[in-house]
């Protein structure tokens, strides 16, 4: 694919006895939004896992800008992660929660505060700088998870089930943030959900994920008007069609 920053190419895994991957390739285009949605235990998280190179495939490669980076070490990979659970550090606030990284890697200081400063500013937490997490609620939580990854400056971003633990109202505004984050800093992010819904509202393009493959890579409105088979038009086109006729029948 044309300008791909990320091409699979017939990844397989196995965890001992179980496969949980087969014959799986795919593309991603730079600066594209990409979900992978489909149920519990189909892959998705271990597709992501590895990306980063948490995970090695038992067989098949993984091509970053035309480098092969199937055994690289995750910090060679200039890939980050967003986690469920955030991982914050309890005790400090939001500016060294997203400092910590840049730290690590002595920067000097004068350097840390620009880069910290103008990613709060892009996440919108400028008012809750010198918060503790405990103070934040969980969508303020996930933008500072989001951009203690962002100041690394990462060519992609990966996203596990990020917004899972959250209410529907706070999903809802979290996802136009996380799409109006990802459309200003032209950033490739690869987003894991089960969710139908947020899958549609975040991407350029979903991945579904079915009995160890990949049964339809398409853009929201092939998924729903073209499926490819029986699982894609009943996991998706008939969930998004049963929601929106509960929605009908609530206001009426």
């Amino acid at each position: 694919m044309e300008d791909a920053i990320i091409r699979a190419e017939n990844i397989n895994k196995k965890f001992k006895t179980k496969t949980v991957l087969e014959d799986v390739s795919f593309d991603v285009k730079r600066g594209e939004f990409l979900s992978l949605l489909g149920p519990s235990g189909c892959g998705k998280t271990t597709i992501l896992r590895i990306l980063i190179g948490i995970e090695k495939p038992s067989s098949g490669h993984i091509y970053k800008d035309g480098k092969d980076i199937t055994y690289a070490d995750p910090k060679d990979r200039n890939i980050g992660i967003v986690f469920q659970n955030y991982s914050l550090f309890p005790n400090m606030d939001v500016y060294h929660n997203i400092a910590y990284a840049l730290q690590s890697r002595k920067m000097p200081k004068e350097e840390i505060d620009k880069k910290v400063r103008e990613i709060i500013e892009t996440v919108g937490l400028e008012e809750h700088i010198y918060k503790k997490p405990k103070q934040l609620s969980g969508g303020q939580q996930q933008r500072v998870a989001i951009a203690r990854t962002l100041v690394l400056n990462p060519d992609i971003i990966l996203f596990d089930e990020p917004m899972s633990a959250l209410d529907a109202e706070i999903k809802v505004v979290l996802r136009q943030q996380l799409k109006d984050i990802q459309k200003k800093l032209k950033i490739t992010m690869i987003y894991v959900t089960h969710d139908q819904e947020e899958a549609f509202a975040l991407s350029d393009r979903i991945m579904v994920l079915n009995d160890l493959r990949i049964a339809q890579l398409d853009t929201p409105y092939n998924l729903y008007h073209n499926p490819a088979d029986s699982f894609v038009e009943r996991f998706v086109v008939n969930h998004l069609n049963l929601k929106m006729k509960s929605i009908e029948d609530s206001i009426r």
